[in-house]
């Protein structure tokens, strides 16, 4: 992005938050969720915000992505890819673009006690099921106020959220019911310097830092990095082997929609401290979190920092 380009869309994001962040009052002395549009407040009732990020290069760099406690790489149509990142200790003021939800989503929620989702839209075949699972649908509809549109890209890829609209604070940590266990590194583990996966049409390359003590992120080739300039790196980083098969859906194209399984088991790479762990993984079902074990048996304790959870497909 040259100098130009990103002072611009600085300034845009500015722009779109030039109003109070803070909850709206509904007149009865209650914060007004523009999730529900219940009037209650959602400080009563603590949930993840999980906010679908597009991940074209058009939409890069991203904004507020560091702040993620746990970043999901998802496959869509055409071999790209898209990210859910899930917020739970700090809340940006800025979060996007956002984009359209998918199936997979549901299932991969269904570990949070009803999280809040934040994205642009869905397909109108996929959106009784949106309504119908147990989280918060938060689309602009919902949370018009919530959302603004950036000057410096062209939509779709200008759609930015103002996390503080749908929720008053960050819920905690208590809300990350993902069955991530942090702690001390286990014996074993192999030195490696990098990780690539790759889809048809996108790829992800992870490269240990030891100066930084965490694993620098690059997307397509190239270093992946924030609107105010910061570089987007992990502590933690799972590679999970997953089942991907066609859903229902497909988009205008033609290109149908990937499902990714994530309940189940199977093995997994663990990325932490400059050595990688090969592991198993195992989610019995779609309200459990995702347990991942050792050789031995043991369960793997992560790096305290951002997890990234990339999905790759095991066949």
């Amino acid at each position: 992005m040259t100098g130009l380009l990103a002072a611009a869309l600085a300034a845009s994001l500015a722009a779109g938050c030039t109003t109070s962040d803070s909850p709206r009052d509904d007149g009865r002395g209650q914060e007004r969720s523009t999730a529900t549009g219940d009037g209650e407040s959602r400080a009563k009732s603590p949930a993840a915000l999980a906010v679908k990020i597009d991940n074209a290069r058009a939409a890069r760099p991203h904004t507020g992505l560091n702040e993620a406690d746990i970043v999901y790489v998802e496959q869509v149509e055409g071999g790209l890819s898209r990210l859910m990142a899930v917020y739970a200790q700090k809340l940006p003021k800025v979060v996007g673009p956002v984009r359209s939800a998918r199936e997979t989503d549901l299932e991969l929620l269904g570990q949070f006690d009803r999280p809040v989702l934040a994205f642009s839209g869905a397909q109108s075949k996929l959106r009784p099921l949106i309504d119908g699972a147990p989280l918060e649908a938060a689309p602009p509809g919902k949370g018009s106020d919530a959302y603004f549109r950036g000057k410096a890209r062209t939509s779709p890829h200008n759609l930015y959220l103002r996390p503080h609209r749908l929720m008053p604070k960050a819920p905690g940590t208590s809300v990350l019911t993902t069955g991530f266990r942090f702690g001390a590194a286990p014996a074993g583990g192999k030195a490696t310097a990098s990780q690539t996966v790759r889809y048809s049409a996108a790829a992800y390359t992870f490269t240990w830092s030891k100066s930084r003590n965490r694993w620098l992120v690059a997307m397509d080739g190239k270093a992946a990095g924030t609107t105010d300039g910061k570089r987007v790196m992990a502590g933690t980083v799972v590679v999970q082997y997953v089942k991907v098969r066609k859903s229902d859906y497909h988009d205008k194209l033609g290109h149908h929609t990937p499902y990714t399984e994530t309940v189940g088991s199977g093995k997994a790479r663990v990325l932490r401290d400059g050595r990688v762990y090969d592991v198993k993984w195992k989610r019995p079902k779609t309200k459990d979190g995702t347990t991942f074990t050792t050789k031995d048996g043991k369960r793997m304790n992560f790096q305290h920092g951002q997890v990234w959870v990339v999905f790759a497909n095991a066949s």
